[in-house]
C-alpha cells in the first residue's frame, strides 16, 4: 500500500499515515542521517521507502549487498513468516547489520514486522528503528491529537 501512497493521498481526503514518514520523523529526532534498511527485497530495493526518507527527511538508507538481500528475503518468507526463528538466521542478520555499520550506518530500520522477533533490540549492533512500533505509536498519537 505504501508504494502507491501518493495516489491514495491525492484521491482521498482522509489522512494517510505513511510508515516511512513516521520512521523518518523518529530517525530525524535521533539526529541520525545515515541508517541501514532491512526488510523484504521489495522494501530494500524499491524506491517507495528509501526515496521518501531521502526526499522528505534527508536521510540516506544503506541496503545490504545483493547476495545478502536475497538471503534476508528468503529467511523472512521461508522462516520468519512461518514462525521459525533460528540462531543461524539471527547471527546472519546481526552480521549484515555489522557490515552496514562499517559502511557508516548509524542505526538500522527493521522494515518488516518479523525482524524484531528474530533480532531483539539488545542483540543489534546498531540502534533499532522498529517500523511496526513506530507506525503504531504514530497512529495512536494521531488519534489522540
Amino acid at each position: 500500500m505504501h508504494k502507491v501512497a501518493s495516489h491514495i493521498e491525492n484521491r482521498c481526503s482522509l489522512p494517510f499515515l505513511h510508515i516511512a514518514d513516521a520512521t523518518g520523523r523518529a530517525i530525524a529526532a535521533s539526529g541520525m542521517r545515515r541508517v541501514a534498511l532491512l526488510g523484504t527485497r521489495y522494501t530494500m530495493e524499491q524506491d517507495f521507502y528509501r526515496g521518501r526518507l531521502r526526499s522528505e527527511f534527508g536521510i540516506e538508507s544503506l541496503i545490504p549487498e545483493e547476495e545478502d538481500r536475497v538471503r534476508i528475503n528468503q529467511i523472512i518468507f521461508d522462516e520468519l513468516c512461518l514462525g521459525t526463528f533460528t540462531e543461524t538466521s539471527r547471527a546472519f542478520y546481526v552480521s549484515v547489520i555489522e557490515k552496514l555499520a562499517q559502511q557508516g550506518a548509524e542505526g538500522v530500520i527493521f522494515g518488516c514486522t518479523e525482524i524484531g522477533l528474530l533480532v531483539p533490540v539488545e542483540r543489534s549492533p546498531l540502534p533499532v528503528f522498529d517500523t511496526t512500533a513506530i507506525h503504531a505509536a504514530d497512529a495512536v498519537a494521531f488519534m489522540l491529537s
